[in-house]
């Protein structure tokens, strides 16, 4: 559990009944916050699960001489699924399909809006490297009879195929289609989908633990008036205003 997590919920439980808020010194709340005891082991572990998710192998295999923690999956198949995520982040979706399917074809087969989603984005390419003919025949044959079966998939490739209505796609409604986020978007799925393949969670721990944190404070901020984190990025306590 996180250590500011058990602080402020320590803190929060104490000041449940109170009817004005306590003003708890800089002194007090860093004396509760180094009295709490997080195992080291317990943080590699929390590291170690950020850089495996987010696909950082080189750092991982440092982390792991360093510290001593296992990787939960092994390492080499980090560099495979990256090499998937880097080929959708570019654009060479026809490239990420086949790597997905070298890795394990039943992701695409179990996952038909994974499988959407990835041709939907070879048809945004399409339109992007203006091969109009090409992308409506795609629309046609690989999209339509999909769309047929599901109507938000239908909703979305009509959406997808109103990009060729427009000359200047700066004047289209869904001109953010052809942004790189969605490139990241479409990434960020198939990544996740990989990992849920191989029995890892989808997403990493830290950032949920760091929304927990700044929630848990949101909660005490109605009982107590504390230094505070508010910049995630230096974790540096901010006093209260006075």
């Amino acid at each position: 559990m996180s250590l500011f997590w058990i602080v402020i919920r320590q803190f929060a439980e104490n000041e449940a009944m109170a009817t004005s808020k306590k003003v708890i010194t800089r002194e007090e709340w860093e004396k509760k916050l180094n009295d709490v005891k997080i195992r080291k082991e317990d943080m590699n572990k929390l590291v170690m699960n950020f850089l495996v998710t987010e696909g950082y192998v080189d750092a991982a295999e440092k982390f792991r001489m360093e510290s001593g923690a296992e990787p939960e999956i092994d390492l080499a198949t980090i560099t495979d699924r990256m090499a998937v995520k880097k080929a959708v982040q570019c654009g060479n979706v026809e490239d990420a399909i086949e790597k997905v399917n070298d890795l394990n074809p039943e992701i695409l087969d179990t996952n038909p809006q994974l499988f959407f989603h990835l041709q939907q984005q070879r048809l945004i390419e399409l339109i992007r490297n203006g091969k109009v003919e090409e992308a409506l025949e795609f629309a046609q044959e690989e999209l339509a009879p999909r769309g047929e079966e599901n109507q938000s998939f239908l909703e979305e490739l009509e959406r997808t195929v109103a990009l060729l209505a427009f000359e200047d796609v700066s004047n289209c409604p869904v001109r953010d289609l052809l942004d790189i986020s969605q490139r990241l978007k479409t990434a960020s799925e198939v990544n996740a989908a990989i990992l849920t393949s191989q029995s890892h969670e989808k997403d990493p721990k830290l950032p949920s633990l760091l929304k927990m944190l700044m929630w848990a404070q949101d909660q005490l901020d109605e009982k107590a008036a504390y230094p505070r984190i508010n910049d995630l990025s230096t974790a540096m306590l901010e006093d209260p205003p006075v």
